[in-house]
């Protein structure tokens, strides 16, 4: 591959003020072209372009484009720069009026070179935001394609659309539906904004020399009218990527604008959270329904504030997964004492769902179309809940990945792809849905849904109302995981018991729903009694239930647990110091975690 960086513009506009500026602060900068101008860490702005591409693995060569009448500072940055001198390509012009245009200077450089491969074309004087990302996994993202690739990036608020060539891209596919250069305003509601960041296909590279003969004029032959012409007149296959980050093109700015995005961009750099990252998901109970979220039945659970993941994330230079001294013992007082751990445990601790999940995220944006930042982390996690499960949204906060870039409900299944294809763990999907949504959520995961769209249908609950729960587990509980999967293949094989039970858990869920919009408990204790004999068989009279213990119960999905409803207040307080302790039994009062109550808090 080979890379241009475009550096022919005549910044009138800025160099004249510059010029002109009173002040004397910019005097140092008279007649300094504009990719030779400071930007942000203290490098020339194209210095920076320069490092990011300057990677033989990557390009065979790179050249650059300028002008007759810049020529020669950049001969003496490429001198300076260890930058090829016969590369510095020159076009000949010299005023704004007697320019070729931005596709006619791509063109000169692949005429007259002679180049034949797929080629990188880079603004060489745009400010950047951040200056960290992965160029390869930008070529990645192109040879994955069989078309162009154009980078773009969410405007920020101050930013207007009308300044920019904006792109319409579809979200599954990645493909740009539409290129809208500066569009009036109310003509799109696409804030993605392309810049001059572009990955050509050599067979593609003809079609300039057709764009070129249609348009006489060097104001007509921008990039911008050159996507309009390919992408919404030609049809021409052309794909999104998006950078987590801001760009300003400095070509026409005044000093006044450049002055601005340059310092926003440095405090940005300079602001980035050099302190923790803190993240905490709250563990959860299946309320209704439960396992038919397996077997694309209807569910509803509910967030618990008694346990929860905590993930701590700090920018380091390193990727660095701290082993909990707990969950991931590397140290034992003895042989014995590692056996007896090992025996009791296993080898499942926290650190393998931390490793899985980067692998994952890195996987999913490169799929996506989203290029990360070049930066390293510190994680480390801490959870009380009990044979721990950790989830987090610090990757995404650190990247600055937006929900519209990971939805809720793709994330959940993201969370869950996590457990079932990386590290084989049985799980349903119920729990992801929850961790993200949070609160009281019924879920329905009909065939239909899953197959049109790949997930379900997600509705968050009031919880204001909700009664006294509670729940009993073993300290040392089982995995739910093998108890499921026994279901799981005598539904597969289509025996009758199961599928109508699946059919069952769904009418319970649907009715559990109006009694919790009714505020009819007694209806709700009912329901889950049903929900527990449906899927453990019919207790005995001895066992109890809504009508002998003034108690429901039913499990929550987790193994050794069971989820409770009293509404006898005094009854709670006997099953807590009677049954529960007799029977070795961790009893707890629930706390529901209500995120609509909890004002600013991000949930994980």
């Amino acid at each position: 591959m080979i890379c241009i960086l475009l550096v022919a513009g005549h910044g009138t506009v800025l160099e004249a003020q510059i010029q002109n500026d009173d002040t004397g602060l910019y005097s140092h900068l008279s007649g300094v072209p504009k990719a030779l101008l400071p930007g942000t860490g203290g490098k020339k702005i194209l210095d920076f372009w320069w490092e990011t591409v300057n990677m033989r693995q990557l390009f065979t060569e790179v050249y650059l484009v300028t002008n007759a009448d810049k020529f020669k500072h950049f001969e003496r940055w490429a001198t300076a720069n260890d930058f090829p001198v016969e590369n510095v390509v020159n076009d000949g012009s010299t005023t704004l009026e007697n320019r070729l245009g931005a596709v006619a200077d791509l063109e000169l450089v692949v005429r007259s070179r002679g180049l034949q491969d797929d080629i990188m074309v880079i603004a060489g004087d745009m400010l950047c935001a951040d200056q960290n990302f992965d160029i390869a996994q930008v070529i990645r993202f192109f040879r994955s394609k069989p078309g162009e690739l154009m980078i773009y990036y969410e405007l920020e608020e101050s930013e207007s659309s009308s300044s920019r060539g904006m792109v319409e891209v579809c979200p599954d596919t990645h493909r740009i539906s539409r290129f809208l250069e500066k569009p009036r305003p109310g003509l799109t509601a696409s804030r993605l904004a392309s810049v001059v960041f572009y990955c050509i296909r050599k067979e593609t590279l003809p079609h300039m020399c057709d764009y070129l003969s249609l348009q006489p004029r060097a104001s007509d032959r921008s990039f911008g009218r050159f996507w309009e012409w390919l992408i919404n007149e030609k049809q021409q296959d052309v794909f999104g990527m998006k950078l987590p980050t801001g760009f300003q093109l400095i070509g026409q700015v005044s000093l006044s604008d450049y002055t601005k995005w340059l310092t926003h961009y440095s405090c940005k750099q300079q602001n980035k959270p050099a302190k923790p990252i803190t993240c905490r998901s709250y563990a959860r109970v299946g309320l209704m329904g439960n396992p038919s979220d397996g077997f694309h039945g209807k569910t509803i659970a509910m967030s618990i504030s008694n346990f929860w993941a905590e993930v701590t994330l700090v920018e380091s230079q390193t990727l660095v997964l701290l082993p909990h001294p707990l969950n991931d013992p590397t140290e034992f007082g003895s042989l014995q004492d590692l056996f007896c751990i090992s025996r009791k445990e296993g080898y499942l601790g926290g650190l393998r769902l931390l490793q899985a999940t980067c692998k994952k995220f890195y996987q999913f944006c490169s799929k996506q179309g989203i290029a990360l930042t070049k930066q390293n982390f510190t994680l480390k996690y801490d959870t009380n809940i009990p044979r721990q499960v950790v989830r987090s949204r610090c990757l995404m906060k650190f990247y600055n990945i937006t929900d519209q870039d990971l939805p809720k409900p793709i994330r959940a299944n993201f969370i869950l792809n996590v457990e079932t294809e990386e590290l084989f763990i049985t799980a349903g999907l119920q729990d992801r849905v929850v961790q993200v949504y949070e609160g009281l959520v019924y879920m329905d995961f009909s065939r239909e849904l899953m197959e049109q769209q790949g997930y379900g249908h997600y509705v968050p609950l009031d919880m204001s109302r909700l009664p006294s729960l509670w729940l009993a587990y073993l300290s040392d509980p089982s995995d739910s995981g093998r108890i499921h999967s026994n279901i799981r293949q005598r539904w597969l094989s289509g025996e009758q018991e199961v599928v109508e039970a699946m059919k069952t858990f769904a009418q319970l869920t649907d009715q559990a729903r109006a009694a919790l919009q009714d505020g009819d408990w007694p209806r709700l204790a009912q329901l889950m009694d049903q929900n527990f004999d449906l899927l453990s068989g019919p207790r005995k009279p001895e066992d109890g239930g809504a009508g002998e213990s003034g108690s429901a119960v039913k499990l929550p999905g987790s193994g050794g647990a069971v989820v409770g409803l009293c509404l006898d207040q005094d009854k709670l307080v006997s099953l807590k110091y009677l049954s529960f302790q007799q029977a070795g039994c961790v009893f707890c009062v629930l706390s529901p975690y209500n995120p609509s109550a909890q004002g600013s808090n991000v949930p994980p």
